[in-house]
């Protein structure tokens, strides 16, 4: 009899989990395994489904970026792909969809996708709508400008300048309202549109997280530069549907893991090691599930 591929993952999971169980569990956070609220049936689980939707980010450069048709890259792609992986995934199971930080919530919601890996930010707020692993990295915010402009050293000069406000994304809000900054708000629909309007002088600055900001300034060469000016902690967390408490556990154990045997640090410096940025090569402390 064929064993089903939901049975193949099962075991695979079982063979991982005993294998690397003592290792882990050294760097496993208490909160890691806490789990607040009944988990959903484990034949809703995604640890028991033959497929994965993984949204990730399309225009982002070092994180997520689209490449060709259903091709993505970067940094989270490639985290999102080992995550998979270690929960008896094969890449022959896997599916990458663009996830703009404005549908974020409402693709997990809905069922569009199963997991969000993409500069998605653990919030308080959030964590009302979706569930959370993770953090696999913490990022903070800082602020983009362009080279000539040496008006704008920190944060707080952006008063009276215009921000651009990406719809779907709190970045923008913790200068305004967080710090209260009266910076003058311009939208845009994605953060390459925010480099766009940043080189047209459209628009001041670009403040969010310094992995997405060292992306792009990567990109634009050096018509751009990055303050170093950090003011946040940002928790980029594995977006998962709220009631799936089995799978994110199962993904904590795996994101300590990658921590214990180097693959995030490679990761980390496969993408941004070429940077300026200060890169944190220790795993996070976790938020715990539920």
């Amino acid at each position: 009899m064929r064993t089903s591929g939901s049975s193949r993952r099962r075991s695979r999971a079982d063979r991982w989990r005993r294998g690397l169980a003592a290792l882990a569990l050294a760097v496993v956070t208490a909160g890691s395994s806490a789990a607040c609220g009944s988990p959903r049936d484990a034949s809703d689980s995604l640890l028991e489904r033959d497929r994965v939707v993984i949204g990730v980010k399309p225009d982002q450069p070092g994180l997520g970026l689209r490449t060709g048709p259903d091709r993505f890259e970067g940094f989270d792609v490639d985290v999102a792909r080992e995550l998979a992986h270690r929960l008896g995934f094969t890449d022959d199971d896997l599916r990458f969809v663009a996830t703009p930080s404005s549908v974020r919530e409402r693709a997990l919601v809905e069922h569009e996708v199963d997991l969000i890996v993409a500069s998605y930010s653990i919030t308080p707020q959030r964590k009302t709508v979706v569930g959370f692993a993770g953090p696999y990295y913490v990022a903070h915010q800082d602020t983009l400008v362009r080279a000539d402009d040496t008006s704008i050293q920190d944060v707080r000069d952006l008063a009276g300048r215009r921000l651009c406000a990406v719809a779907g994304s709190n970045s923008w809000r913790r200068v305004t309202e967080e710090r209260e900054i009266p910076a003058v708000p311009v939208p845009a629909a994605s953060y390459s549109e925010c480099l766009t309007k940043l080189k047209r002088r459209d628009v001041d600055a670009v403040s969010t997280d310094d992995l997405i900001l060292a992306g792009f300034a990567a990109s634009a060469g050096e018509d751009v530069r990055i303050l170093n000016a950090p003011f946040t902690d940002e928790r980029y967390g594995v977006g998962i549907a709220r009631e799936d408490v089995d799978a994110c556990e199962e993904l904590n154990r795996a994101i300590s893991a990658m921590y214990v045997d180097g693959t995030a640090q490679r990761l980390l410096r496969k993408w941004f090691g070429g940077t300026t940025l200060d890169l944190t090569m220790s795993v996070p402390e976790f938020e715990g599930c539920g």
